[in-house]
């Protein structure tokens, strides 16, 4: 069991530090992208019903294809995730657990 101030000295460790940079790099901007194109579907969705409504292929207008589109990005940004986190999220957050507990930050 690691104490207050092993946990401290881990957490302000450079390796730490740098886990924290490369996680806030890709979720930061990924959560704003997202952000931005969720709420321009719901502001077109509601200011430019016209537009929504064109229909593009038969009954397929231009809303229902924005809408399958935010779930395809949704799975789009989840692959990204996960391809990220395991290059490199999980090794740099299993070296640092294997420092912890070996008693590094000590």
């Amino acid at each position: 069991m690691l104490t207050a101030a092993e946990f401290h000295a881990a957490r302000q460790s450079p390796e730490f530090q740098e886990l924290k940079r490369r996680f806030r790099k890709f979720v930061f901007p990924m959560t704003v992208a997202f952000l931005v194109w969720y709420f321009l579907y719901v502001l077109f969705a509601v200011y430019a019903v016209d537009f929504m409504s064109t229909n593009v292929v038969g009954e397929i207008n231009v809303g229902l294809i924005f809408g399958v589109l935010q779930f395809v990005s949704t799975f789009g940004i989840t692959a990204l995730y996960i391809r990220f986190a395991d290059r490199q999220v999980d090794p740099r957050a299993a070296e640092i657990r294997n420092k912890m507990e070996s008693g590094d930050y000590r």
